[in-house]
């Protein structure tokens, strides 16, 4: 197996364990069937580059979306601090 066919294997059990889902959820998400997601975690059929894309920008959006909470309460804790001046 080459470095690009490990990859891909494993960039569908990353992306469920970075955002701590299952494979199913996953497959929801973008639209596959389990089954489909299964094959492409275990390599029994090649991600294709609309799937690749895909979840590379859940993965992003959930990114964006952790940033943004974090930015949220730093505000609302510098909101806090000045508030007590």
């Amino acid at each position: 197996m080459s470095e690009v066919e490990n990859k891909e294997e494993n960039i569908v059990k990353k992306t469920c364990r970075e955002l701590g889902i299952t494979q199913k959820e996953l497959a929801e998400m973008i639209g596959v069937s389990r089954v489909t997601i299964n094959d492409w975690a275990n390599h029994k059929t090649p991600i294709p580059q609309w799937g690749d894309n895909l979840i590379y920008y859940l993965q992003e959006t959930i990114k964006l979306r952790q940033f943004k909470k974090s930015i949220q309460e730093l505000l609302m804790s510098d909101s806090q601090k000045i508030l007590s001046l």
